[in-house]
């Protein structure tokens, strides 16, 4: 089973979907809500047009099978934003502030760990939408019980501060990744995701340096998550906002399909949070169960495709 084409698959392809009703709101898509693949809408692209969600964690999945060089990932970000490598159509038309400025200090030489901001005001969901593609270099290294090993934290925690360098982003980052690693496990979703959390946490209850940030995550350690109101979700750009509403749209799915049109019509920033809540249902579901017919439709798929297969070899 390829993994990596599970996992990348699933965020692409739910980015696409949430790409055309970026900013239109909840009561909005109450109304008329996203079913299917959308063409134009909000950037006025034709259907199956992936955004800057996919285009980084593509240059992250190119990077890696070459292994880990931070400098490199920064390299192929800035060919994204300055070619419009890794994009759909050539182009880019959809970057977040923080990812823009970290880039621009990049080419100002500054060193990449220290690229991304690191304030409190720091904390959109840029470092959270393309992190996934490092969970595939940790397990290859580590094994998949990599939540004890400093190191395995410590390198997801530099993926995040090439744009994104505050302790809550590297912490949504880390739980993540600690969940995206039990999806693998051939275990229940529920448990799963409890057990992603618990790991991540005990790690981050076990670091000095994260003790003020461990009031921000209670509500998703608090075992009454999954029964939370659509009206208690928030689908903001804000890192903890799009981590609770993605995680949330898998526990209260039981496959890939419901899982990102749930995400998709949360409203506000839906490709984001459609694509962390899709990278997370790809890797449970496979992409088998991914619709054909969104696939088919998906701008650039062979190559998309082609990237993840290169990483799953060079890994195996």
């Amino acid at each position: 089973m390829n993994y990596v084409l599970n996992g990348i698959m699933g965020l692409c392809v739910a980015d696409a979907l949430g790409v055309p009703v970026e900013f239109e709101s909840r009561e909005s898509l109450l109304k008329n809500p996203v079913v299917n693949m959308r063409a134009y809408g909000t950037y006025n692209q034709p259907a199956g047009t992936w955004s800057d969600d996919s285009s980084m964690t593509l240059c992250l999945v190119d990077s890696l099978s070459r292994g880990l060089d931070y400098n490199d990932i920064m390299v192929k970000f800035s060919n994204w934003i300055n070619n419009g490598d890794y994009s759909p159509h050539g182009e880019v038309f959809d970057i977040g502030v923080g990812t823009r400025k970290a880039l621009f200090r990049f080419l100002e030489r500054v060193p990449p760990l220290e690229c991304g901001g690191k304030s409190e005001w720091d904390n959109g969901n840029g470092s959270l939408m393309r992190i996934l593609p490092i969970l595939f270099h940790l397990q290859s290294v580590y094994g998949n019980d990599f939540q004890s090993n400093d190191e395995a934290f410590e390198i997801i925690h530099n993926i995040s501060s090439l744009t994104h360098g505050h302790k809550r982003s590297l912490m949504s980052c880390g739980i993540y990744i600690s969940v995206a690693a039990m999806l693998l496990d051939e275990i229940d979703v529920k448990t799963a995701v409890e057990l992603g959390i618990y790991k991540a946490m005990k790690y981050y209850r076990g670091q000095e340096d994260y003790a003020l940030e461990l009031g921000y995550f209670t509500s998703l350690e608090n075992k009454d998550f999954i029964n939370l109101s659509v009206d208690e979700i928030k689908s903001s750009g804000y890192v903890i906002d799009t981590l609770e509403a993605a995680i949330w749209c898998l526990l209260n799915t039981t496959d890939y399909k419901t899982c990102v049109l749930k995400a998709v019509n949360l409203g506000n920033d839906t490709d984001t949070v459609a694509a962390v809540a899709g990278g997370l249902a790809g890797l449970k579901y496979g992409y088998k169960n991914i619709p054909k017919d969104w696939i088919e439709v998906l701008a650039n798929k062979e190559y998309i495709e082609d990237l993840c297969n290169v990483l799953y070899i060079a890994l195996n």
